[in-house]
């Protein structure tokens, strides 16, 4: 998957007059700052969480989950690493997705056992494997099938267990993906979906070009009745407050914008009290992260495949030094944590 941060060309420094910030709620969950750590497939794990949470995040959604492995996972060594939560992890969601149904339902129950405050459908992944597989993106072109999922996960989970809705907004740009995105849109509604995150590139855009932060405006205007929740384009705390004005949606959920980029928590919530935006964090600030991330990934992972599952996190941490690319060249080399710390060592002094 391409994680790689373009800029949104909408983006600006300048801070809307008279922008406030919502109170966001997930259903009965009351979350507040309107501010989200999304879910993405192999990053958005019980360590990335911890650094999005202590960071300012208000709530995090889990990793992407199928519901076919939440179904057929023990309560082994592999169940904890990705239905681990915990005490501080509250609000949290699990996002899940699949093909069918019964597998859903099945895997709705097991994760509120596991202790997650709510269900996040996944109905926009594109990555082709996925669509391959008929998951993710794919049921957006598939109404019928979207909405007897969304039933049986609304009906096999308790009334006030939240469940909410990842969409992109259609499978491509034409008119027949438009409607079939109102269809599972409005029929969801009509079965009690009340949250829905959008990201408002086409399936098949992938991450290419920019998201089209009008559409947002379209469906605020057309469902004020839900809580729409943007994706798209978020790099910067800027960005988050622009999307949120320009378009009137409730809150805003960061997922590539937040991969070695934890700051960006804080920096919104300087904006929201007010305050200019802080000074970037320091090399020893950012060294500091980088640790208590691998120490975290470490306790969840073990050392061997924390230091493997660390280099993605790494290389975009490394975006903010000033030697970018021979950082980035010392973090892909690293394999164990004394290699880690002599790249901290060097670079982070």
């Amino acid at each position: 998957m391409n994680y790689d941060v373009k800029p949104n060309p909408l983006s600006s420094t300048e801070y809307p007059a008279g922008f406030r910030f919502p109170e966001l709620k997930i259903g009965s969950i009351p979350i507040g700052f309107p501010c989200i750590q999304a879910a993405l497939s192999g990053v958005s794990d019980w360590a990335e969480r911890q650094i999005a949470r202590r960071h300012g995040a208000s709530a995090t959604i889990s990793e992407v989950m199928l519901d076919e492995f939440i179904v057929s996972v023990t309560r082994g060594k592999k169940a904890r690493r990705f239905l681990r939560c915990e005490e501080d992890d509250h609000p949290v969601g699990a996002q899940l997705m699949g093909v069918a149904p019964e597998e859903f339902t099945a895997a709705a129950r097991r994760v509120l056992d596991w202790g997650f405050d709510w269900i996040d459908i996944n109905f926009g992944c594109p990555v082709k494997k996925i669509l391959g597989r008929h998951r993710g993106g794919f049921h957006l072109c598939q109404p019928e099938m979207a909405l007897a999922i969304v039933r049986s996960v609304r009906d096999a989970v308790p009334a006030d267990v939240p469940v909410s809705i990842k969409m992109r907004r259609g499978l491509d740009d034409s008119q027949e993906s438009r409607e079939k995105f109102f269809r599972i849109f409005d029929g969801a509604r009509e079965l009690g979906i009340r949250v829905f995150t959008i990201h408002p590139r086409t399936v098949l855009q992938r991450y290419a070009g920019t998201s089209d932060w009008t559409f947002l405006r379209e469906l605020r205007e057309y469902a004020p009745d839900v809580t729409i929740l943007g994706s798209g384009d978020l790099f910067t705390a800027m960005d988050c407050v622009r999307m949120m004005h320009e378009t009137g949606i409730n809150g805003v959920t960061i997922a590539r914008g937040a991969i070695g980029n934890p700051w960006i928590f804080s920096d919104l919530r300087e904006l929201a009290a007010g305050r200019p935006l802080p000074p970037p964090p320091t090399l020893a600030e950012q060294r500091a992260v980088i640790e208590e991330h691998f120490a975290l990934a470490v306790e969840l992972y073990g050392e061997k495949r924390a230091a493997f599952n660390m280099k993605k996190f790494c290389i975009k941490y490394a975006q903010r030094h000033p030697e970018f690319e021979s950082v980035r060249e010392a973090f892909i080399r690293f394999h164990t944590r004394e290699q880690l710390t002599a790249v901290l060592d060097e670079w982070y002094k």
